[in-house]
């Protein structure tokens, strides 16, 4: 099951961003005193109590409006809230409650969700203002005072919404199951792709490019184990997403990515790889997720006995920074190679989740610095001390070094190499992070 998805919604210019920016510690939200700054939803993890959970940033909510760009956040927000499992309702002190705040309360309301209200810009300590007790009009409970510049009243709307994640117990559930996300531009053949695997018309299949509006679970049984196959909606470039709908098809396929434990990365055999498919193959990359690069309509192409081979060189060109990832060619409308997946997404998954232990890992670094030593910078020779894995999905590792502004990109990707050469970790980015000496305790 997902980690507890908290949603952040409010009519425009209460401070949505600045508390998103607050509860995650980061600042990810562009925050300005202008409304309608946060059109699209923004998603960052977060951690209270020892739970891990999703926020997810809104733009401004405008009941009624007729401004196509205001209509749009609002009908992101509904998006979100569809997907919460609970709702932080944000007001503000300054402007008292609005005839708008009453129209997104009976939203909420409707939407059967549990909502906790926040009341922004409450930013003196000491007493409270008594026009906090207005909201109460609004029917949605107690309201939270807080200030999302200084970050009063925070802890106490943190612990009202966690009352409503599910049990941890939950989460377990499904761990046995694997998420794959198979994601592309429009009309690459994604939709009869999952009907090959299922086994049934479970997805519409249409020679129109856009048919697939949301992404789609299907759960998929074998022998093999467990599998969630989520078919998205094909990413249109920028320039061509003119349509609301297809605005939200782009961030629900994201969304899918973020959820998924493996992409499977579709590109059409006739077209190659082309500008969209490096962005989209870019999404899965910075999520860090386990890839599979799937070439569909093999069945259509012309062929010699190096067709194969240049394709694959193209791909490995055209997407060079995910060279980790295999590549398999398949037709779905036939079936040929299909049900070599499994084997390709099942070691992706295990690769991903490797863990190695601290001793061989160091043993292998010393071996790396052995053949190639460390660089230097005016006399001074970069050091290293060791490394450990801190995570998996995607394995991630820390180096300690002396000064890691002496530690050169191809430096660390010839350890990340050596570390590839040795371990496999096919089908899965590798992160490295830097720490200088006496950086240890931040671990």
């Amino acid at each position: 099951m997902a980690k507890p998805l908290v949603a952040i919604v409010g009519r425009p210019n209460v401070g949505k961003s600045m508390l998103f920016n607050k509860l995650t510690g980061k600042r990810l939200s562009i925050v300005e005193d202008t409304p309608g700054v946060t059109r699209d939803r923004l998603y960052a993890e977060a951690e209270w109590r020892g739970r891990t959970f999703d926020l997810v940033d809104t733009g401004g909510i405008e009941p009624g409006t007729d401004n196509q760009i205001l209509s749009f956040m609002r009908e992101q927000a509904e998006i979100a809230i569809a997907a919460a499992n609970v709702i932080v309702f944000v007001c503000d002190i300054r402007t008292g409650m609005t005839a708008a705040d009453q129209e997104v309360a009976g939203m909420l309301q409707r939407s059967k969700k549990p909502v906790v209200l926040a009341v922004n810009k409450m930013d003196s300590t000491g007493h409270t203002d008594p026009d906090i007790y207005e909201f109460y009009n609004l029917g949605l409970g107690d309201p939270f005072p807080v200030s999302a510049v200084h970050g009063h009243g925070t802890g106490d709307l943190l612990d009202a919404c966690f009352r409503y994640f599910p049990p941890d117990d939950e989460a377990e559930v499904e761990d046995d199951v694997v998420k794959v996300a198979i994601i592309g531009k429009p009309n690459v053949g994604k939709s009869s792709l999952v009907n090959r695997i299922l086994g049934q018309e479970r997805v519409i299949v249409s020679d129109v490019a856009g048919t697939t509006r949301d992404a789609v679970d299907s759960y998929f049984e074998s022998d093999r184990g467990k599998y969630l196959i989520i078919d998205t909606a094909g990413m249109r470039k920028k320039s061509k997403v003119d349509d609301r709908v297809e605005k939200f098809s782009v961030l629900r396929a994201t969304m899918a990515i973020e959820r998924s434990d493996v992409c499977l990365i579709m590109i059409d055999a006739q077209e190659g790889v082309t500008e969209q498919d490096t962005k989209v193959a870019g999404l899965a990359h910075e999520a860090g997720k386990a890839c599979v690069i799937v070439v569909n309509k093999w069945d259509a192409i012309e062929k010699d006995g190096k067709t194969m081979q240049r394709m694959e060189e193209d791909i490995r060109r055209d997407l060079s920074y995910m060279t980790y990832a295999p590549v398999l060619f398949i037709s779905a409308l036939t079936g040929q190679r299909v049900e070599r997946l499994f084997d390709l997404i099942d070691s992706v998954v295990n690769q991903a989740a490797m863990r190695i232990p601290t001793g061989v890992l160091n043993q292998v670094l010393a071996d790396a610095q052995a053949r190639v030593q460390p660089p230097t910078d005016k006399g001074k020779r970069l050091k290293i001390y060791y490394m450990t894995q801190i995570g998996v999905k995607p394995p991630h590792f820390v180096i300690f070094c002396n000064d890691a502004r002496l530690f050169h990109f191809s430096y660390q990707r010839y350890l990340e190499n050596q570390i590839r050469a040795t371990f496999g970790l096919n089908g899965t980015p590798v992160r490295i992070t830097l720490r200088q000496k006496g950086d240890k305790e931040e671990l």
